[in-house]
């Protein structure tokens, strides 16, 4: 397991849900998933990304982490969008002398786009729909992951993986912060990360989080013989 994802504690910084914006610049980024108080570092050194992390930083340090759902139809023009993300508050930055900010990111609530206006300083600004998501900004009680089954798929793809991880502190890492943090490291593809971000509960995001691993391990041909248990 690596720091990305792990989730912060509630900061009396945090939004409460009267407080989402009613407009946010958001960052289109394949392949990367930001779930609520996940925690998710990124290197901004393209201009208008830059331009945007200025503005945030000015006003409510929102930003909306999304995914292109297609590449664009010329290469003049900005990719499609799928119609749901994740806006994150910027919890730390830092400027390097090569001008570029190093942020992290902390996930608050989902939300759907209604549409998309005009750019800022190069970067898209959407209006968001944040309607179904108030429970985003509550963390989701402790027991309700099937955890057996989820940690036999992940020994399995762990292994297929080569990825090391050190299941005492899995087993003892609450069920949100367990479930969103692998959702958020693990190598998926970006529908299948768009699948994550869009299940409605987190024992519904653990089910897809299993299924994913489980078809992850019958790829690589190594779910044959594991027999290992939580």
């Amino acid at each position: 397991m690596t720091e990305r994802g792990d989730a912060p504690e509630m900061s009396r910084f945090d939004p409460s849900f009267e407080q989402l914006p009613q407009s946010l610049p958001v960052f289109p980024l394949d392949g990367v998933l930001l779930l609520p108080r996940g925690l998710l570092p990124l290197n901004i050194f393209e201009p208008r990304y830059l331009n945007m992390i200025e503005d945030a930083l000015k006003a409510d340090r929102m930003i909306g982490m999304i995914q292109p759902s297609a590449p664009p139809a010329r290469s003049d023009r900005e990719p499609p969008l799928y119609e749901t993300g994740c806006a994150g508050r910027i919890i730390a930055f830092e400027e390097t002398d090569d001008g570029r900010f190093l942020i992290s990111l902390k996930g608050v609530a989902r939300f759907h786009v209604t549409e998309e206006l005009a750019t800022t300083r190069g970067y898209r600004r959407v209006r968001p729909d944040w309607a179904g998501f108030e429970r985003d900004l509550e963390e989701a009680p402790h027991g309700a992951v099937p955890r057996t089954k989820l940690f036999k798929g992940l020994k399995a793809f762990f292994k297929a993986q080569q990825i090391e991880a050190s299941w005492d502190a899995l087993n003892e890492t609450p069920d949100e912060r367990l479930v969103n943090s692998l959702a958020m490291i693990c190598p998926f593809e970006a529908s299948e990360k768009q699948a994550l971000l869009e299940a409605p509960s987190l024992p519904e995001r653990a089910e897809v989080l299993t299924a994913l691993v489980e078809m992850a391990v019958l790829d690589t041909g190594g779910g044959g013989g594991d027999k290992a248990k939580q």
